[in-house]
């Protein structure tokens, strides 16, 4: 099985990411949450750690070999986790995973089944199963509560706090994450969505500032 895959990112669709690695190109499911952050690698050398599945009618033996990937091992251990519960196979999890895996799997823990039936495909009752089977389970990965000497936060627009938010969620450093974002609208100050501070905060946190 294949855990952990090193390449140049050439290409990011809302579904997958190309790695290119010694004359060879292989497509890497990616969850919709992630993509604005791989934008910001692109070109460049990621490594992803990967879940492989088998996609098709095994009945008729016509399967295809799929990989999955993440940036950070813990989204990893989220999906792994994510997939054990009834009914969510690794393409419905794919899909649900539209938010950071952090901010899921607070939900989880609040039994915010509100919030989580908000999720591509996956209705009430399905969030009622989800919290269920996995609240206790996910704590580990929850995002922690926000640092209240966080000076800074509070001159941000809102769309700069979602992001802020994210960056969090994904790992890095709250205090790295809002240099970048500050960084970030020092430079592009016409930046809009919240999607599009990550995109700008990662280009910053690379070195590009363009």
């Amino acid at each position: 099985m294949i855990v952990r895959l090193t390449g140049a990112l050439v290409e990011v669709t809302e579904e997958a990411a190309i790695i290119e690695r010694d004359g060879v190109a292989r497509e890497v499911l990616v969850p919709r949450f992630s993509v604005g952050e791989l934008a910001a690698y692109r070109g460049q050398q990621v490594t992803l750690h990967t879940v492989e599945f088998y996609e098709g009618n095994q009945t008729s033996g016509q399967l295809t070999p799929r990989i999955l990937g993440f940036l950070h091992k813990e989204d990893r251990l989220f999906f792994s986790r994510f997939v054990g519960v009834k009914g969510i196979g690794p393409r419905k999890a794919l899909k649900a995973l539209a938010q950071p895996v952090r901010r899921i799997a607070s939900w989880i823990e609040t039994s915010d089944t509100k919030s989580m039936a908000t999720l591509p495909g996956v209705g009430p009752r399905a969030a009622e199963m989800i919290v269920a089977t996995l609240k206790g389970k996910v704590s580990d990965l929850a995002i922690g509560e926000i640092t209240s000497g966080s000076k800074d936060v509070a001159e941000l627009s809102r769309p700069q706090r979602d992001a802020l938010e994210v960056l969090v969620a994904w790992g890095d450093p709250r205090s790295e994450a809002e240099k970048w974002i500050e960084r970030a609208g020092q430079l592009h100050p016409d930046t809009d969505s919240a999607d599009e501070w990550v995109r700008v905060a990662y280009r910053v946190k690379s070195g590009v500032e363009g």
